[in-house]
């Protein structure tokens, strides 16, 4: 399929003349559309064409494109920031959707942020043709493995618009195209974000297509994209239950989830109380709208009556409504009552659910119960019951006497992230550059044959 016609079918339009990347703009109105089939399908051509290209090249081609992706970002700031406030300014902020308007905003700092993440992406190793070394079998035929990128991969998110300029980064810098799809709520945000990268890394000899958006807003649009395993290797959805209910629903395409996160925090009964505290009012406070913000807080019944009162006073003090058991609200009064709902629920919120345990086994028979598999502290100064609580304990990342806020791609020095998997298949915790390759066998012979 041509270029002309790619452009064509995207648009509904004729066009005169080929228009760049296919970003895929839709300003056009609704009768001047084509069918979304037709839409879905002729972007993914041009994605899977691109993908053989992009596969191939070389490491510091794809490096000068991402610098100039984080330049291209910086410059467009204003203009950025501009689109973003369409998408403020049309969110309805009620109804507990607070934490997701924080996560919609762009600000300047963001923007540099995510220039910056972009720029780290460009420093780190290029996971593609890395081998995990070779073999000789006794007829001698040598056999090894080799990274390569997975292909198309195709990512459905909501509310953050940065994820549109990280998730292109990480696939571009691992050989392969991306094909995304923000939620309706920063359509204007994401929109203006990929015009940016896919102009500026065309400009440095990425192939078109290698980068682009499914702009078109309604539902059909991604129960059309979940059908093309024709053309897509790969699903990564970030979002709530109800896009975790659509993909497992229609998806004819192989999944990793990045679902919710209900992170717990238990305090040992041998914890450094100033540790437990620093820890725990991190983890609740430092940005209670991400996935690896602690919502339920776990305390050893030989430390409650030391550690809750005081802990109460932080939070309460910072705003945070703590909902606890009979045993938390005698130490905390302030604290309402939690119901059974509370416990296994991803607040995104200053709302933290509490409960007194009677020892660690407690702790980890609730994580067991309420836990999403996300992230699982213990704060103790006893070996035996961390080295144990790592072993038991099933979730992407188990940490000891850390905060969950740090389990994060950046902060695990990854670089940026495409989000964190609690999809225990393939690839496990925040997904780096290595985690969106696979492998492939190669094979060096001199004429062996199978008797």
């Amino acid at each position: 399929m041509s270029a002309e016609k790619i452009q064509e079918n995207l648009t509904g339009k004729q066009q005169k003349e080929p228009t760049g990347p296919p970003y895929a703009s839709n300003e056009d109105s609704r009768e001047e559309r084509v069918e979304i089939p037709v839409y879905i399908q002729t972007l993914l051509h041009q994605a899977r064409a691109a993908s053989r290209t992009l596969g191939s090249m070389t490491t510091s081609v794809k490096n000068d494109a991402l610098m100039a992706m984080a330049d291209g970002l910086e410059a467009a700031s204003e203009t950025l920031i501009e689109e973003n406030a369409k998408d403020l300014d049309a969110f309805d902020t009620g109804n507990g959707q607070a934490a997701m308007a924080d996560r919609l905003t762009l600000t300047s700092e963001r923007i540099r942020a995510m220039a910056d993440g972009i720029r780290d992406i460009a420093k780190l190793r290029d996971p593609v043709g890395q081998s995990s070394g070779m073999w000789e079998r006794p007829n001698g035929l040598w056999v090894g493995r080799v990274r390569v990128p997975i292909g198309v991969i195709g990512i459905i998110y909501e509310s953050r618009p940065n994820v549109t300029a990280d998730a292109a980064a990480l696939c571009l810098k691992s050989g392969n195209v991306c094909v995304l799809r923000g939620g309706s709520e920063a359509i204007h945000s994401n929109r203006a974000i990929a015009r940016v990268i896919s102009e500026t890394v065309h400009k440095a000899g990425i192939p078109e297509g290698a980068i682009s958006m499914v702009e078109r807003p309604e539902r059909e649009a991604v129960v059309e994209l979940l059908k093309q395993d024709r053309f897509i290797d790969l699903i990564i959805p970030r979002g709530g239950p109800s896009l975790m209910k659509t993909v497992n629903t229609y998806s004819t395409i192989p999944v990793i989830k990045h679902d919710h996160g209900v992170c717990h925090t238990y305090i040992d009964a041998d914890a450094d109380l100033d540790m437990a505290e620093a820890v725990s009012v991190n983890a609740k406070i430092q940005r209670p709208s991400t996935c690896n913000a602690m919502e339920t807080l776990l305390v050893h019944q030989a430390v409650a009556r030391n550690f809750l009162p005081r802990l109460g006073n932080r939070l309460i003090g910072a705003h945070v409504e703590i909902r606890g058991c009979a045993k938390t609200r005698h130490h905390i009064p302030d604290a309402c009552v939690a119901t059974e709902e509370d416990y296994g629920r991803e607040f995104l919120a200053l709302i933290l659910a509490v409960k007194v345990v009677k020892d660690m086994d407690e702790a980890m028979d609730h994580i067991h119960r309420y836990g999403s598999r996300h992230t699982e502290v213990i704060v103790t100064r006893d070996y035996g019951r961390a080295m144990r609580f790592l072993r038991d304990v099933d979730a992407s990342a188990v940490m000891i006497n850390a905060s969950s806020r740090l389990n994060d791609g950046y902060q695990f020095g990854l670089g940026a992230e495409i989000g964190i998997s609690t999809t225990p298949i393939h690839a496990r915790g925040p997904m780096g550059l290595e985690d969106l390759t696979c492998s492939k066998y190669v094979v060096y012979g001199s004429g062996q044959i199978r008797e």
